[in-house]
């Protein structure tokens, strides 16, 4: 089972995965927590990407060298968001996926026996 289980939502599909998964890398790139260091990997993949040096040229098969890219984009990309430290991860995912962490005792405990009672309007009264 991967660290951060980013890519796997069932309620949405290849594509919003994957613009989720871009916003949390460039979040945390920008996030002073996390090293410098590790900010290199997503980079240097992308630099590796853009570059004329392939590691398989694909002189018989030409898609080889897309491939190449496209592994080593994955494997950098990867590395990093399972490099970075757990509760940063965690805490850019939560907000760009809008949810606010809080447990039972956050809650307010409603008094029992509290009932409202709510009398419905007439449309016409207030046009």
């Amino acid at each position: 089972m991967p660290k951060h289980d980013i890519v796997t939502s069932q309620n949405s599909g290849f594509f919003q995965n994957l613009l989720v998964q871009l916003k949390l890398i460039w979040r945390l790139i920008g996030d002073p927590r996390v090293s410098l260091f590790l900010k290199l990997l997503p980079i240097a993949s992308l630099v590796y990407l853009v570059s004329p040096v392939d590691l398989a040229p694909g002189l018989a098969l030409p898609f080889i060298g897309a491939l190449d890219d496209a592994a080593i984009v994955w494997i950098g990309t990867s590395l990093f968001l399972n490099l970075c430290p757990d509760h940063v991860v965690q805490e850019h995912l939560d907000s760009l996926k809008k949810v606010i962490p809080a447990t039972w005792r956050d809650a307010k405990p409603e008094e029992e026996g509290e009932i409202v009672e709510v009398t419905p309007r007439d449309a016409d009264e207030n046009g």
